[in-house]
């Protein structure tokens, strides 16, 4: 590889955990500093003499972009842009990439696997189970808490992109009828459904849709309401998409028959979070970790890869700027 082409992975650790293959992101580079963690005030240190700066989470705003001035790429660990201000970036000619669609399988089995253990109530049986209940028991079997079949029910779908699409396909294969609704801020299609005509007919919602002004909270206790009683609703796309007060109370009312997340307004949630709440009935928060698998994370590897090497070679990749 060419001389000088030095770059810092500023957040290592929220990618591999040891078990993925870096070889080929290596060899791009003169040389590649692999940064566990990286904190505001280290950052522009850390940052200092190189051309590439690799991050997943780490904030990179026009101060620090700024403050780097030998900076030509960076590369997002991610799809979200959030971390980077993107328009600094422009204006100081660096390219930003992302990674997209690589956790796909991941997060579409997820969902599927969140929405099955409402319907089955697995979390209350194995908590039964583990309490003594079982054994207790005066039949052979335990059937305290009401277990539903995912076939003949009806599925919503907000966000029909790659990642819905994957968990209709899912869905239909568990017999599931799947109708997908219009998301605040696209333009109206035919094939979907206006929020409020679909959310009184389905059993099941989930949401794959990404967080803007249009989106933040379009699932608030309004929208709730409008759901049928007993209708199980999944979150693995972005906490904000939902009022998780509103969440909490519909819960609570008994109105839903359950929810899952695997994501929150604030992560890590730091400063506490409704949904963390230890009196919310029949609802299930999953630490962000729909994207994680071993397979999702290398996959993310590979596009930084191609990332990197298309920018060298003048024909730059999912280009976000």
């Amino acid at each position: 590889m060419t001389n000088n082409r030095r770059a810092v992975f500023l957040d290592h650790n929220s990618l591999d955990l040891g078990d993925l293959d870096l070889s080929a992101l290596q060899q791009c580079f003169s040389e590649l500093q692999l940064r566990s963690v990286t904190t505001a005030q280290n950052i522009i240190e850390r940052l200092q003499g190189a051309e590439v700066a690799i991050s997943n989470k780490v904030l990179l705003n026009a101060e620090t972009l700024k403050a780097c001035p030998d900076l030509k790429l960076i590369l997002i660990a991610a799809t979200g842009t959030n971390n980077v201000d993107l328009a600094a970036a422009r204006a100081l000619g660096i390219t930003v990439s992302n990674c997209q669609g690589y956790g796909t399988p991941s997060v579409a089995q997820h969902t599927l696997m969140l929405l099955l253990n409402l319907a089955t109530r697995l979390s209350d049986y194995q908590k039964a189970v583990g309490e003594g209940r079982w054994q207790q028991a005066q039949q052979f079997c335990l059937l305290d808490y009401p277990i539903i079949e995912l076939q003949g029910k009806t599925l919503g779908l907000l966000g029909h992109g790659e990642l819905g699409g994957a968990v209709a396909r899912l869905a239909e294969a568990f017999g599931m009828r799947v109708i997908s609704g219009q998301v605040p801020g696209r333009p109206a299609r035919t094939e979907r459904m206006p929020l409020d005509e679909l959310l009184p007919q389905v059993d099941a919602l989930t949401l794959h849709c990404p967080l803007n002004e249009h989106t933040r909270h379009f699932i608030g206790a309004r929208e709730l309401a409008l759901l049928k009683p007993g209708a199980l609703v999944v979150n693995t796309a972005r906490g904000g998409l939902i009022d998780e007060q509103a969440l909490a109370d519909a819960l609570r009312s008994g109105h839903l028959g359950g929810a899952a997340t695997d994501v929150l307004s604030v992560e890590p949630p730091t400063a506490g979070n409704p949904l963390l709440a230890n009196d919310i009935p029949r609802l299930i928060v999953t630490p962000h970790n729909a994207w994680g698998s071993r397979e999702a994370r290398q996959r993310i590897v590979g596009q930084l890869t191609e990332n990197a090497l298309g920018f060298f070679s003048g024909t730059a990749l999912r280009v976000v700027n």
